[in-house]
């Protein structure tokens, strides 16, 4: 009885120290804080992104998406849910929030947005209207992904 309670206790000490050292492990590459280079990282990424969105290169945006998402979603099933239909200019980038436990940026992308065929008179007096994205960036193996799920 006694032997048995001491490998019980040799067993809980092993996996506490295991969980504790793949904890560790797992936080070391994820900002507790955003400094302003990560900072700049982030907005670069999102600018980038952006760009390709812009030009309506769907494919080039597949590569933005979580390793997970790219995974689990091929290419070809993406880049059929675009649209050519409205064009953006980038007006602005702002990181609202980051949540460093989930290691999760909240940005607000500011754009113009104008349909490329215009529907009607009216569609065209309009123009270009502002509009703004809330997206979500994901930092994850060392580099900052857009997450398609918000």
């Amino acid at each position: 009885m006694l032997g048995a309670l001491k490998t019980t206790r040799i067993y809980a000490v092993l996996v506490a120290a295991s969980v504790g050292l793949m904890l560790a492990g797992c936080g070391q590459d994820i900002p507790r804080e955003l400094s302003a280079t990560e900072l700049e990282q982030l907005e670069n990424r999102v600018r980038d992104r952006w760009d390709l969105k812009m030009a309506h290169d769907w494919e080039g945006l597949y590569d933005f998406s979580t390793p997970t998402f790219r995974r689990t979603f091929p290419k070809a099933m993406y880049v059929r849910k675009f649209s050519y239909m409205v064009n953006w200019e980038l007006t602005g980038i702002e990181v609202r929030n980051y949540d460093a436990d989930a290691a999760v940026a909240s940005v607000a992308v500011r754009v113009m947005s104008e349909p490329v065929k215009h529907t009607s008179e009216a569609s065209k007096a309009l123009g270009a209207l502002p509009h703004t994205f809330d997206e979500r960036w994901i930092f994850d193996e060392g580099e900052w992904w857009h997450s398609a799920n918000l």
